[in-house]
């Protein structure tokens, strides 16, 4: 048994086909109600072709322009095809409750093929509850492929499995798989972050190949004499790391020298990469395959072998490095009078911790005192100019995790953004900001083709907007923006002011966000809403990011006066597709094991009483986030026992028909842990 997102128990043991026992998860209906069928004139002939997406009830959907809503796809339609396939779909000659419904006639291409889940066994057959909520069937394994997972690979009921599926003809109930990895047992910390990294497509181990190359760098660490001779030496100058306390990849560093005069050379240095890292190599195929590192609570699975990430290219203290710098003449008012780019060497003096960086800034330190606080003077200015010039304020804090020897949480807190964090973004941010603007003066000035690698961010979405104006106007606050026109950063910046310090700030910040678009890699430049930047690009951590080793490149490139062939921009252009897409993986790796330690947290504090804010409403019950630890759960609206409530989609509410009490985004309340699900990652709360 299976439970749905709104807390009634799933069956796996049947649908509306009859399939055998254990082998499918049917569609949910909601209150026994479907809604009537109508049979309208529709030219069954126009398909439509796009990717699928599925509802954890099984139901699909397809956007197509011509329509205001998207087209639904009942489960019986879908004919095998899964979330994220692209399908070709027809119109059906009905509708019903005044939707247009489909039918998929072809699938063009599969999403996924692999799947992490539980293998279980009933009456001898074997099969695979994927972890995957938008899989809406199990998929069958055949009793020969377990025998031999149990020999081989310690295979057992119960564990978790990765399976491929092997094929699923239409009319067949389930498809079928064979595993090709054992995981191990379910609820084991290893386990279950395996399973995260897995499912999202990330792998931990590297192939034969890329180890053997790494092998070879750790044989031969030395750096060459004549490659130092190459580079500006910057060895002499005091070089600050500031990282997080956990850090084992330090990929940027910061020098400051002052000159005299109200002049310092400040220098942004970061591990080059390039120069270990070569085209067509082992290591650079599977560092652009994988595009980024993941950060799960517990673990890192780095893009690059641990010798690189680690070792060699880690700016470590007290060690010579090879690096790739932007060094600028600024003076105390924050305004850059001279650049510089290219290659150097280090020396790094220390490694700070943000902590212990904060705590020299606070005066309750001494070393390295007067680089830090005139680098945190400058700092402030940039930020305030940032934000003048266009920059949207958004300020969140980071949720952290204190896990004892075996993974399990034993604290969970917010760690809030201080001067020594916005210290090192500010002369990130600058160093992102001036390579790409200089990679343009430069192309005008050589007459070349710019080809380069930016990180865009367009403009939001206006009906998305309209929607959080609605949204927040219900809440009593206003976004002050003309509808019909493009939002400015302004007019987002008025409303962040306006929430500030008050209980439905997260909230509000979180909606906000989600009416953003997203920031991506692309060789076509369009500037940066978010940060105001009319040049951005990612410069600044080629450790744990693909595209930012490709500026690295290109950066050189374009100094020596290289052509970018059109050839090679398309390649790039395609990279820059690719890196987005695994970012944007493995920030949901990231998040779902935050959630699954959050909800593995809670569960040592079933019982206790907790002061949250409410962040969700709806027709099944009220959400629920924890104003410490973070930890959003449900209130299932059958739970509320006091009147029947009802919800008031207008204005984002529940009220109790009898009572008139009122339930409403952004209240503030206190919620008791009644129940923890680790499977499916939920918490359920009751209102004290």
């Amino acid at each position: 048994m299976r439970q749905d997102s709104k807390g009634g128990s799933k069956d796996t043991s049947g649908s509306a086909n009859g399939p055998k026992k254990g082998f499918s998860r049917p569609q949910e209906r909601t209150g026994g109600y479907r809604a009537p069928t109508k049979t309208i004139k529709i030219d069954s002939t126009v398909l439509i072709t796009g990717p699928l997406s599925v509802s954890g009830k099984g139901t699909g959907y397809i956007a197509d322009t011509r329509f205001t809503e998207d087209i639904e796809i009942d489960t019986q339609y879908l004919h095998t095809a899964l979330h994220g396939d692209e399908v070709e779909v027809k119109l059906l000659p009905f509708n019903r409750a005044g939707r247009n419904q489909g039918e998929v006639v072809r699938i063009i291409q599969r999403a996924k093929v692999e799947f992490v889940g539980v293998l279980e066994e009933e009456r001898g057959k074997y099969f695979l509850l994927p972890d995957d909520r938008k899989m809406y069937t199990d998929i069958a394994i055949s009793k020969e492929n377990f025998d031999k997972n149990e020999k081989e690979n310690g295979a057992k009921v119960g564990m978790k499995m990765l399976v491929k599926m092997t094929g699923w003809s239409d009319g067949e109930t389930n498809p079928q798989g064979e595993i090709i990895k054992v995981i191990g047992i379910k609820g084991k910390n290893n386990t279950e972050m395996e399973s995260i990294l897995i499912e999202k497509g990330f792998r931990i181990e590297y192939p034969t190949e890329v180890n053997k190359e790494a092998e070879y760098f750790e044989e031969h660490q030395a750096i060459p004499t004549e490659e130092i001779a190459k580079r500006r030496d910057m060895r002499g100058v005091v070089t600050l790391t500031i990282d997080p306390i956990d850090a084992k990849d330090f990929d940027d560093a910061i020098s400051f020298k002052d000159l005299g005069n109200d002049r310092f050379e400040i220098g942004v240095h970061i591990a080059d990469v390039s120069y270990y890292v070569t085209p067509k190599t082992a290591i650079d195929t599977e560092a652009k395959k994988r595009g980024v590192s993941v950060y799960l609570v517990d673990r890192t699975i780095p893009m690059l072998p641990e010798i690189l990430s680690n070792n060699l290219c880690s700016l470590r203290p007290n060690e010579d490095k090879l690096a790739v710098s932007a060094i600028f003449i600024m003076d105390s008012k924050g305004k850059v009078l001279e650049r510089w780019f290219g290659k150097t060497i280090i020396h790094s003096s220390k490694r700070f911790t943000y902590e212990g960086a904060q705590e020299v800034l606070e005066g309750h330190g001494t070393e390295f005192s007067t680089e830090l606080k005139t680098l945190n003077s400058i700092a402030k200015i940039l930020e305030r100019q940032k934000y003048y010039n266009g920059a949207i304020s958004f300020e969140t804090d980071e949720v952290k995790f204190e896990l004892d020897n075996e993974g399990v949480p034993i604290r969970v807190y917010r760690k809030e953004r201080k001067d020594a964090h916005k210290l090192v973004e500010e002369f990130m941010l600058l160093a992102n900001r001036e390579v790409a603007e200089s990679i343009e003066k430069l192309s005008e000035k050589t007459k070349k083709a710019k080809g380069f690698v930016y990180r865009i961010h367009d403009v939001p979405n206006p009906e998305k907007i309209e929607e959080l104006a609605i949204f927040v106007k219900a809440l009593g606050y206003s976004l002050p923006y003309k509808k019909g026109t493009n939002v400015r950063a302004k007019d987002i910046n008025a409303l962040l002011r306006q929430i500030e310090g008050k209980a439905e700030e997260g909230l509000i910040k979180t909606a906000t966000l989600r009416s953003m678009a997203k920031a991506i890699y692309s060789t076509k430049n369009i500037g940066h809403f978010g940060l105001g930047f009319g040049y951005y690009t990612n410069f600044t951590s080629p450790i744990r990011r693909y595209p930012d080793l490709m500026v690295h490149r290109l950066l050189m490139r374009h100094l020596a006066g290289e052509t970018i062939t059109d050839a090679e921009m398309a390649e790039f252009e395609k990279i820059s597709r690719d890196s987005t897409e695994n970012e944007i993986r493995a920030t949901m790796a990231e998040r779902d094991s935050i959630k699954y330690k959050q909800v593995e947290y809670m569960t040592k504090h079933l019982g206790e009483e907790f002061d949250g804010t409410i962040t969700g409403v709806t027709e099944w019950g009220i959400y629920v986030e924890d104003k410490e630890t973070k930890c959003e759960g449900m209130v299932k609206l059958r739970d509320l026992q006091d009147d029947y409530y009802k919800l008031d989609q207008k204005n984002y509410c529940l009220i109790g028909e009898r009572t008139k009490n009122k339930y409403s985004l952004g209240d503030t309340v206190r919620f008791k842990v009644v129940a923890a699900d680790m499977e499916r990652k939920t918490l359920d709360y009751s209102l004290v």
